[in-house]
Parts: structure tokens; C-alpha cells; sequence
């Protein structure tokens, strides 16, 4: 076994009203990759924050390499050589990449001007280690997610990064350019760089971990070794509950078309899309990244403007031009930034869910504070929102929970067809499930839903009917079980 590099020994960290650590061990290794899992609300965000210095431990002990260390800030943690790399990433986007990869260890001349060249040429030389060929000169804004997350990689490594924590670094991620990260991981496996590796996405786990650390309620269930294990144990150790309870949406009776998509063109996008959707009913959408999926789901909200063909709303032809026009029609729209497009962060949970159908509950000008709770309640109970009370900001509350607020606010307005765009995107297995059976109950209820998923177990499990998707054309539609894996891939690969 390599030396370690990291030891944390019973870590522990309250906050007012919550346990969010009790006596956690985990430790590193050399050239190790070790798997950090758990439902939302876990305890492992804590945790890379009492390592990264942003929060302190009420008790317990850090040792690097064998030697205690106490860290008072995020710049104490840096210096001895760790690096968080969080799946919203902190590029300086205006700068050029070797000026983000050197900022604040700038490189000078003699003469005390900046050594452009040298900077560069370094920088060159660092990114070709990671079997890259991005132009340090280049403005970081001007690159895709994951060249980012290169950037961001190559910046800790110049600042000799031992240890290197990556927060669901394949969340904005395709197939190819996740395969790209987990071929820079492994080269830096072999160079003894330490790295905690934090996902929901479990088949990666399984790919590119050594050993996995299973974090529930706060508490450390235990450590594995990946090849020992399997999906379902992990499951099982995250939230008590065995696989056969995900992915299994009960057949619902479909009833009549709510939604009629005839020969949707978007000019050199999209190209005569036609497809329906009925009552208690999922249609899955899927395709690769800039297959048009996204594209089709934006024309049928009123975001993207539509070229040629019409939509057609129980029977009758509807203009949904904007997002407004949407809403009349109950169309609700689940976007896949809930923390961007879906919420107001700073707000509570009362006045998020409320927001959108503001008009309902006063009379223009006040608030009915009583209407107001007694619909948040509502709401609350019945999509099992996990909060200490409604007057709660919503940007304390776990991914899944912020999830459920997004969609209460759809409910809230009396959507009746639902576009979800990755509706599970960065929330844990228990909460995944929660999200699962409110869409099942929805279509009990009477709802459509159009699913975008990149998830194809997911996808496989919950559409009733799946359209693939590639270059902006359907290319092919499967029922349900038709499809598996390899079908689908091949579909949204079908290329003219």
C-alpha cells in the first residue's frame, strides 16, 4: 500500500439544529482514487469544506503525510497542497488559461515585468502532460465545461497539488469528454497525486475509484474496496433501501393526446419533429449534446422561436411564442440549473413556491399571508418537502429538496404537461426515487411529462416511449422495453 497522504480522524461539525458530522474517519493514499458517497444532506459537502479550511471541525484531527495540521482558512489548506475543484467551477473567465493556471504565483523577470513567454511556455508544457492541446493564450470564457475543468486540474497541479477533490466533476459532461477526465485522473494516478472523487453517478464510481467511503446522516457507514463491491450494496449502505426500489415507474393507464408537436423546424437545428404525448404518460427525449433535444424542449416553452409547424393543445392548435404563453397553457418547464433558472437562492421556501402565481393569492397590491401558508403547506406535505419551516431560504436546503420546491412551483401555476430537463441532475439515489414517484403520480394524476435525460437507466426506466434524437432529426422511437442501452446509443449516433 502507498504512504498515506491523508488522515481525518472523528471529525465532527454541528450547526444550529443539525449533526452534519459525527466522528467521520476517512484516509488517502498515494496515487489513490477514493470514492466519497451519500444521499444529499450526508455529510460529505462538510467535509471537503472542514478539509478545504472553509469550515472548522468542532473535533477531531487532519494529519498530512503523517503530521497533524490545523487549518484556519482556505489559504492554509493550499499551501500544504490541496486543491477543491467544485462542480460549479471558479475560472477567472475574462483571463487567458496560463494567466488562470499562474494567477497568484505570476511569473517575472529580473526586472520585475511580467514574463509573458515563460508563463506561457509553462503553461504549454503542463497542458501537454494532460494530453491536451489547449492554447494557453485563450480566454477561458471562450472554452467549453470541460476544457474548464482542465484548466482548473492543470492550475492545482502547477500549485503542486498532493491532494485534489473533484465535486461531480462529470455533471455537465458527455460520454466523450468524461472519458477524456477519467484519462487525466488516471495520469495523475500515476504521478501519486491523491484524489477524492465525489459523485452520484455510480457506474463512474465503479470505473475510476480504488476505494469508496459511504457517508449517511452524517456518519461514516464504512470504506470499501471498489472491486469488492457492487452498485447494490453501495444502494443499500447509502440510504437502507435496496435497487429494486429505483427505476421502477408502475404502468399507468394512458388516457387522451394533451400534446400534439406537428413538424417543429427550427432553421439548421431542429428539422420536422412530430410526436404526442398523452395523459399519465413519459416521453423520453434523448440524444446527445447538441443532438436538438434541448432545442425542441425550449420551441415547445416558448424560449426558442419555432421556423415552421405548430403545437397543438387537447386538439387545438395553441402560438406559444414565450414563456408566458406557455404557462397558459399548463405547460411547466423544469430546468436543469435549478439553482440558476429555477430559484431564487436568497428567498425562502414560502416565496419561491409562491412566485409564479404571485396573482392568486392577494389582491394585486398585498399579500394574503394566510393564503400564502396554507398553499406552501399544501405543498410541502404532499411532495414530502424536507425543510425546517417555510420561512427557510431555500439555498440551505439539500439538492433533492430544492428539486421538489422547482417542481411545486410548476404545480403551483396548474401545469398540466411537464418538461423536465434532467429532473435527478445532482441529486442522490434516495432522493432520485423521491423525484421518480412524484413524476409517477403525476401521471396517475393525468399529467404528460416530456423527460430530456442523459441517464439511460434512468431514461430505459421511466419513458413510457423514448425518441432518439441526433443532428436534429428523430431517428428512431422505441416503446417501452424495446430499447436497452446499445439501441439507444446507436440511435442518438445515427448520423446522415
Amino acid at each position: 500500500m502507498a504512504n498515506k497522504l491523508l488522515e481525518m480522524n472523528s471529525i465532527s461539525k454541528h450547526f444550529p439544529g443539525v449533526q452534519a458530522l459525527k466522528e467521520v474517519t476517512i484516509d488517502l493514499h498515494e496515487g489513490e482514487v477514493l470514492g466519497l458517497v451519500g444521499e444529499n444532506g450526508a455529510g460529505k459537502s462538510t467535509l471537503i469544506k472542514i478539509l478545504s479550511g472553509d469550515y472548522t471541525m468542532d473535533t477531531g484531527e487532519i494529519l498530512i503525510e503523517g503530521s497533524p495540521v490545523t487549518f484556519s482558512s482556505p489559504s492554509d489548506s493550499q499551501e500544504i497542497g490541496i486543491r477543491v475543484i467544485y462542480q460549479e467551477l471558479v475560472t477567472l473567465d475574462t483571463l487567458t488559461v496560463a494567466e488562470n493556471m499562474f494567477v497568484g504565483m505570476i511569473p517575472r523577470k529580473k526586472t520585475g515585468l511580467v514574463d509573458w513567454k515563460g508563463m506561457n511556455n509553462r503553461a504549454r508544457e503542463m497542458l501537454k502532460r494532460m494530453d491536451t492541446d489547449i492554447n494557453p493564450k485563450k480566454i477561458v470564457g471562450d472554452l467549453s465545461i470541460h476544457q474548464k475543468q482542465i484548466v482548473e486540474i492543470a492550475k492545482a497541479i502547477n500549485k503542486k497539488a498532493k491532494i485534489l477533490v473533484m465535486d461531480e466533476p462529470t455533471a455537465a459532461l458527455g460520454e466523450d469528454d468524461t472519458e477524456s477526465l477519467f484519462e487525466i485522473i488516471r495520469g495523475l494516478k500515476e504521478q501519486g497525486v491523491g484524489i477524492i472523487y465525489i459523485s452520484h453517478r455510480l457506474d463512474e464510481v465503479f470505473k475510476i475509484t480504488d476505494r469508496v467511503t459511504v457517508l449517511r446522516d452524517g456518519k461514516k457507514v464504512d470504506t470499501v474496496t471498489t472491486s469488492e463491491t457492487n452498485k447494490a450494496n453501495l444502494i443499500s449502505m447509502m440510504v437502507g433501501r435496496e435497487i429494486e426500489s429505483f427505476y421502477a415507474k408502475k404502468e399507468v393507464k394512458l388516457g387522451e393526446i394533451l400534446m400534439e408537436v406537428k413538424n417543429l423546424t427550427i432553421n439548421g437545428i431542429v428539422d420536422n419533429i412530430s410526436f404526442s404525448v398523452k395523459s399519465g404518460q413519459i416521453v423520453g427525449l434523448f440524444g446527445l449534446l447538441g443532438s436538438g433535444r434541448l432545442n425542441i424542449a425550449r420551441a415547445l416553452y416558448g424560449l426558442d422561436e419555432i421556423d415552421e409547424g405548430e403545437i397543438l393543445i387537447n386538439g387545438k392548435a395553441v402560438a406559444v411564442n414565450s414563456p408566458e404563453d406557455a404557462v397558459k397553457s399548463r405547460i411547466g418547464f423544469l430546468p436543469i440549473d435549478r439553482k440558476l433558472e429555477g430559484l431564487a437562492l436568497s428567498l425562502d421556501v414560502k416565496q419561491n413556491i409562491t412566485m409564479a402565481n404571485i396573482d392568486n393569492i392577494g389582491d394585486g397590491f398585498f399579500i394574503d399571508k394566510d393564503v400564502e401558508k396554507e398553499k406552501v403547506s399544501k405543498w410541502v406535505q404532499e411532495i414530502n418537502i424536507k425543510t425546517p419551516g417555510i420561512d427557510t431560504e431555500v439555498n440551505t436546503l439539500s439538492g433533492g429538496n430544492q428539486q421538489k420546491i422547482v417542481l411545486s412551483k410548476l404545480l403551483e401555476t396548474g401545469s398540466k404537461i411537464f418538461i423536465m430537463n434532467e429532473p435527478t441532475r445532482g441529486i442522490d439515489v434516495g432522493a432520485k426515487a423521491e423525484i421518480y414517484s412524484l413524476m409517477e403520480k403525476l401521471c396517475e394524476n393525468g399529467a404528460g411529462i416530456i423527460m430530456i435525460s442523459s441517464e439511460m437507466p434512468e431514461m430505459l426506466s421511466m419513458a413510457d416511449q423514448i425518441i432518439a434524437v441526433s443532428e436534429g432529426k428523430i431517428t428512431q422511437t422505441f416503446e417501452k422495453g424495446d430499447a436497452n442501452q446499445e439501441k439507444l446509443l446507436h440511435a442518438a449516433t445515427i448520423s446522415e
